[in-house]
């Protein structure tokens, strides 16, 4: 069973904002993208580039290193010049409360 920890009241968070927040030593940023919310690792896996600083197209987070980009919805990589996915978390609300899981997900390339 996936364990699950609270980040903030969704009110703190709006449609279009992003937050940052460290789950086990690592960064994670969670997007809310039209009420929906996605949660992916905060390094791009080309060079550590933080992805939180970067231009947010759809469901796609554009490093703002180099271009690579990555669907944030699973993590998927999308773009050269990196070739491995990022981590991604599901994330839940429950009572108005956004929750994270507390173990992240590598999707198969």
């Amino acid at each position: 069973m996936t364990n699950f920890l609270p980040v903030c009241p969704i009110a703190e968070l709006p449609a279009g904002e992003r937050a940052l927040v460290e789950i086990d030593g690592r960064y994670v940023v969670i997007f809310n993208v039209a009420g929906r919310y996605y949660a992916i690792e905060d390094r791009c896996t080309h060079d550590d580039g933080p992805l939180a600083d970067g231009v947010l197209l759809g469901t796609q987070i554009e490093c703002p290193r180099h271009g690579a980009h990555f669907d944030i919805t699973n993590g998927a990589v999308m773009s050269f010049p990196a070739v491995e996915p990022v981590g991604w978390y599901e994330t839940r609300v429950v009572d108005d409360q956004l929750e994270i899981a507390s173990e992240r997900r590598i999707r198969a390339r």
